[in-house]
């Protein structure tokens, strides 16, 4: 037997507030159809006053644990640009206030490409016997970095959680993360940023701009960076696995825009009828988007069990990756 880890459970949340894009549109210079042909998103959902990310963890991951009918793991890992605290860490606290005691935790800061890092960490804690069984959680509250007079990202952004819990079994069965390929490239970093709030901005001396507080993206470069760099990953993946494109059931990218989601499929050679999306319904939700995405499927009858599955996405930093599983037979809450 060879030692994976494997899906066992799969959680996911929205807050309950929607936000469409005709409510953005009486505050900002956009429009329904401008948001629609440019993103393919019609909604987003938005935390209400009071809701942190760390409340967001907690629920998904609750929900992940009663799917995979489990109480405890080894490992708790938190994939999140927005953490409740520039420190401590959250995975702690949402470790904690899951009755998980005293179990490691810590976060990923990897952006949109954040959950297929914590999946990597977490194979690679299953696969070395470190740990036999992992959480991991994206989690986002972008409502509380975006500019909210800037259309350019507040109309892109949303807020959730998805989580996913993967336990020690073999190679062989359906839900094992048989590959993951990542990379980065910190020349780009630029791209996707936060400006201010760090320990560059604050030992500069410099005084701060309102606007360097918020979340920033220059699209037109995330764009072909993203499509390039998720296709690049994504054949690695599907090399190491010895399978074709053509045997890929569902290509789950990361739920940015649904113009890099075609480009890639179709640079890929993935029909469009493979390829996932749900980001009309919830917006870029970050690290969140891999396991939303992965839910809503499943939830729809869009995903089976049985399927092969590649999953690909890219993030700031800039950061990428890709992975690739048979989907297994497992409740989603």
């Amino acid at each position: 037997m060879s030692r994976a880890a494997v899906l066992r459970g799969l959680g996911a949340v929205v807050p309950p507030r929607v936000v469409t894009n005709d409510e953005l549109a009486q505050r900002l210079d956009t429009s329904d159809a401008w948001i629609r042909s440019r993103t393919g998103i019609a909604q987003r959902h938005v935390s209400a006053p009071g809701t942190a990310t760390s409340d967001l963890a907690v629920d998904a991951g609750a929900r992940a644990l009663k799917a995979a009918d489990r109480d405890h793991v080894d490992l708790v890992v938190v994939a999140t640009t927005t953490p409740d605290h520039p420190c401590p860490a959250t995975a702690p606290t949402v470790a904690s206030r899951l009755g998980l005691g005293t179990v490691a935790a810590y976060d990923i800061a990897a952006v949109c490409t954040g959950f297929l890092y914590g999946l990597s960490t977490a194979t690679a804690a299953i696969v070395s016997g470190m740990a036999e069984s992992v959480l991991v959680i994206g989690a986002e509250t972008y409502s509380s970095i975006l500019n909210p007079n800037d259309r350019t990202t507040s109309v892109i952004f949303g807020d959730g959680a998805g989580a996913v819990v993967l336990t020690a079994g073999d190679r062989d069965e359906p839900g094992a993360v048989l590959e993951v390929d990542l990379g980065s490239d910190g020349t780009l970093a630029e791209l996707i940023m936060i400006p201010a709030g760090g320990s560059r901005q604050r030992l500069s001396g410099l005084p701060v701009s309102p606007d360097d507080t918020y979340f920033r993206m220059d699209g037109k470069r995330v764009f072909r960076s993203a499509v390039e760099r998720m296709e690049g990953a994504a054949r690695a993946v599907l090399e190491r696995t010895g399978w074709t494109v053509d045997s890929v059931d569902r290509f789950v990218g990361h739920q940015a825009n649904v113009r890099i989601l075609a480009t890639v499929a179709e640079q890929l050679g993935v029909p469009r009828d493979r390829v996932v999306v749900n980001l009309d319904k919830v917006g870029n939700t970050s690290a969140a988007s891999i396991p939303l995405a992965l839910a809503d499927a499943a939830n729809s009858g869009g995903l089976a069990a049985g399927e092969r599955v590649l999953l690909a996405a890219f993030g700031g930093g800039v950061t990428w990756g890709a992975s690739a599983l048979v989907w297994p037979d497992i409740s989603v809450f």
